[in-house]
C-alpha cells in the first residue's frame, strides 16, 4: 500500500469518527437526556394591560383571560372525528380543519382558535375531559374585551391576538397600556397604565343613535358626527358610520374599521367660505358692511380672456354686504372679495387655520389635507379655493378649524385623551388646553360667529332648518361634488353634504360637524338634510351641558327618595345582574360561592364582566366597577 492509500485511509477514518461523535451526541440531547429543566428558561410574570376608560370613568377596554384551542399533531388518532367536533364547537369550516391536520409541512404544534369565548371554552374542555379530542389543549391567553362593542369603536381601536394595539387608542397608546417587562418572577403581575378619553359615553349614544337614524333616512354612503368642546378642543362624541365591534374586528371590512373624519380628504364645499371670509377681514381686504354686486356671476377679464367658466350662484341674489354672502352661502360674493387679498396671504391664512397640516390628534392614518402652494395655483384657483373647491380637507381639520371662533381668535389644539393614570391610582400625565396659535383677531372671530348666527337665524339662511326656538345657534352648510377618479370631472350624482355648527353663539360650548358621504335619498343639500341632525342635536346635548334654552321648564325635586327593599340575588347556573347593587347587596349575594371577583370603586355598581346571563363554569371569573 502506497503513502497516499494510507493518508486517504487515516482521513477518511478520522471523518467517520469525528461524524459518529457528532450524531451520539445529537441523540443524547435530543433523544435520551432527561427534560429540559422549566427553571433553566427565564419566566415572566403575568402581563396585565391597562384599561381604557370615558371622561366620567365608564369602562370601554379591559383585559380579560380566554383560552385559544391548540393541538399537538402527533397525538390526534381520528383527524375526521376531531375535525367534525371542532367544527361544530368553534364555529369553523371542517374541510378546512382536515386539510390543515393532514397537510404535511405542518408536523407538530397547531393553532385552531385563538382567544375563544366563555361558551366555547366550556364546549371544548367537556369533550377534552370525556376523552374525544387527543391531542387536542385549552392555552390560557390574555385577550381583550370591549363592553360598549361598536360605540366609538373607531376611537378606541382593538388588538390582536398577541395584544398588541392595531388600531386607535389601543395602537396610538400601546406602549403606555401595556405593562414594562422588568421581572422575571413568574408569580407577579405586572400592569399597564390606564387611560381616559375625553369621550363622554352617554354624549357618544345620544349623538350614534341620531347618526343611525340619518343612515336610515339618507342612505349615504358614510356618515361622520363630530362634538367637541368649543372652549377646550376635547372631543365628546366621536362618530364614524359604517362601524364595527372591536370584539370581532375581523369579521368587519377595511372600510367598515377605516376612521372617515381622521383619514377621509373631500373637498369642503360651502362651510369652507366661513374661513375665507375670516381671512379676507383679517387681511384688512372686506369690512362686515362692504357690499359686493352678485349680478352677471364673477367672470373677471382674465376669465373671458382664457375662456375660463365663470362662477355663478344658484339664485340672482343682488347687491350682497359680507354677512348676506353667508345667509345666501353666494359663490359670486366669496369670489368677488377674494380679489380684495393677494394669493400668499390668504394661502398662508389657510395654513394658520391648519389646513393642508395635521392636526396631531392621536389616531392613526391622520391625512394632510390637499392644500397646493401659491406658486402652482391658477388664475382661477384662489376664488374656487374660497368657496371650499380646489382645496382638501379632513373633518377633523374642520371642527379644529372651528375653535379659532370660540376661542377669540385662538386655535385650539383638539384632544381625545383626557389623561394616563399609572395601576396605583397617580396621574402619569394630564393633558390640558392647548392653544395653538392666534389666527384671527377678537373682532374678527366674533364677526363671524355673529354672521353664521345669521344664517341660521334667517328666513333666507341655508341652515334655519336648525333653528331651536330659545337657542342661538351660529352655523354654516355644505354642498360639494367629489370628483369622478374616472373622469376627472365633478360627480353628478356623489356630494359631501354638511354643516357646521357653535352654540350657544354669545358663549359657544359645543361644536358640532355633520358630514354625509353621498347621501341618496330625497336631497343631497347640507342645508336640507344635514341642519336637521344639528337641530336634533342641539336639543338633546344643551340641558345635558347646562346650557340653557329660553322658554324651557326647570324642574327641581325636594331631594328626598324612596329606597325598595333590594330583590334576593341568587346564584345559579348563569350570572345575574349585579347592575346597581350595593357592595354589601353584592357580597351576600356571592356568600358561599367560589366565583373569583374583582372589585373596583365604591358606591353600586354600574359595570360587570362578564355580563349577566353568562353560563357559569370553572374558569369564571368576574369584575364588577362601582361608582
Amino acid at each position: 500500500m502506497n503513502t497516499t492509500n494510507k493518508r486517504f485511509r487515516l482521513f477518511l477514518i478520522i471523518l467517520l469518527s469525528f461524524t459518529m461523535i457528532l450524531v451520539v451526541q445529537y441523540a443524547r440531547i435530543m433523544l435520551v437526556s432527561a427534560p429540559h429543566n422549566p427553571l433553566d428558561t427565564p419566566v415572566f410574570p403575568e402581563l396585565q394591560r391597562g384599561e381604557i376608560y370615558d371622561r366620567n370613568g365608564k369602562l370601554m377596554a379591559i383585559q380579560t383571560r380566554l383560552d385559544s384551542v391548540t393541538a399537538w399533531l402527533p397525538e390526534i388518532k381520528d383527524s375526521e372525528k376531531t375535525a367534525s367536533l371542532l367544527a361544530d364547537a368553534l364555529s369553523l369550516d371542517k374541510e378546512e380543519l382536515l386539510y390543515r391536520f393532514n397537510d404535511s409541512s405542518r408536523q407538530g404544534f397547531l393553532y385552531i382558535k385563538r382567544q375563544i369565548s366563555p361558551t366555547e371554552s366550556k364546549l371544548v374542555n367537556e369533550m377534552i375531559q370525556s376523552g374525544s379530542l387527543p391531542g387536542i389543549r385549552l392555552e390560557p391567553e390574555q385577550g381583550r374585551s370591549y363592553p360598549e362593542k361598536d360605540l366609538a369603536s373607531h376611537i378606541v381601536g382593538y388588538v390582536g391576538t398577541d395584544n398588541i394595539g392595531l388600531d386607535g387608542i389601543e395602537y396610538t397608546f400601546n406602549q403606555v397600556l401595556a405593562p414594562p417587562e422588568i421581572s422575571t418572577n413568574k408569580d407577579e403581575i405586572l400592569y399597564g397604565n390606564d387611560i381616559f378619553l375625553t369621550i363622554d359615553l352617554n354624549t357618544q349614544y345620544i349623538t350614534e343613535q341620531i347618526a343611525h337614524r340619518a343612515m336610515e333616512e339618507h342612505k349615504p354612503e358614510g356618515l361622520m358626527i363630530l362634538v367637541m368642546g368649543a372652549e377646550t378642543g376635547e372631543f365628546y362624541s366621536f362618530v364614524s358610520l359604517p362601524s364595527f365591534d372591536p370584539n370581532n374586528f375581523s369579521k368587519y371590512t377595511a372600510a367598515q374599521r377605516n376612521n372617515l373624519p381622521v383619514t377621509l380628504t373631500y373637498e369642503p364645499g360651502s362651510v369652507m367660505k366661513i374661513f375665507s371670509l375670516a381671512s379676507f377681514m383679517q387681511l384688512g381686504g372686506i369690512r362686515p358692511d362692504d357690499q359686493f354686486d352678485t349680478r352677471g356671476g364673477y367672470n373677471p377679464e382674465i376669465f373671458q380672456k382664457y375662456k375660463i367658466p365663470p362662477i355663478t350662484d344658484l339664485g340672482n341674489y343682488g347687491v350682497l354686504d359680507t354677512t348676506n354672502i353667508l345667509i345666501h352661502s353666494s359663490n359670486v360674493g366669496t369670489a368677488l372679495a377674494s380679489d380684495t387679498v393677494e394669493q400668499k396671504e390668504y394661502y398662508n391664512m389657510l395654513k394658520n387655520f391648519g389646513f393642508g397640516g395635521k392636526t396631531g390628534i392621536p389616531l392613526p392614518g391622520e391625512s394632510n389635507g390637499i392644500l397646493t402652494d401659491p406658486s402652482r395655483w391658477s388664475v382661477r384657483s384662489k376664488p374656487t379655493m374660497a368657496i371650499g373647491q380646489e382645496i382638501g380637507v379632513s373633518a377633523m381639520q374642520m371642527i379644529t378649524a372651528a375653535t379659532v371662533f370660540a376661542n377669540g381668535g385662538e386655535l385650539l389644539k383638539p384632544r381625545i385623551v383626557k389623561k394616563v393614570v399609572s395601576p396605583s391610582g397617580e396621574i402619569v400625565k394630564e393633558y390640558e388646553r392647548e392653544a395653538v396659535r392666534e389666527v384671527l383677531s377678537p373682532e374678527v372671530a366674533e364677526s363671524i360667529l355673529l354672521m353664521m348666527e345669521q344664517v341660521v337665524s334667517s328666513p333666507e339662511g341655508t341652515v334655519r332648518r336648525a333653528q331651536v326656538p330659545g337657542l342661538r345657534i351660529s352655523g354654516k352648510s355644505g354642498t360639494a361634488q367629489r370628483i369622478n377618479p374616472e373622469t376627472g370631472t365633478y360627480s353628478d350624482t356623489d356630494y359631501m353634504s354638511s354643516v357646521l355648527a357653535l352654540f350657544p353663539t354669545e358663549d359657544p360650548k359645543l361644536i358640532v360637524y355633520v358630514i354625509l358621504q353621498f347621501p341618496k335619498g330625497q336631497s343631497i343639500y347640507g342645508g336640507r338634510i344635514a341642519s336637521p341632525i344639528v337641530k336634533e342635536l342641539a336639543e338633546s346635548l344643551s340641558p345635558y351641558y347646562g346650557i340653557p334654552i329660553q322658554g324651557n321648564t326647570v324642574l327641581t325635586h325636594d331631594g328626598k327618595i324612596r329606597l325598595t327593599k333590594p330583590q334576593q340575588i341568587e346564584i345559579g347556573t348563569e350570572l345575574p345582574d349585579f347592575s346597581g347593587l350595593s357592595k354589601r347587596e353584592v357580597m351576600a349575594a356571592l356568600e358561599g360561592s367560589s366565583i373569583p371577583v374583582s372589585i373596583k370603586g365604591e358606591g353600586w355598581v354600574v359595570f360587570q364582566f362578564p355580563p349577566a346571563g353568562e353560563i357559569i363554569d370553572e374558569s369564571t371569573k368576574m369584575f364588577l366597577e362601582f361608582k
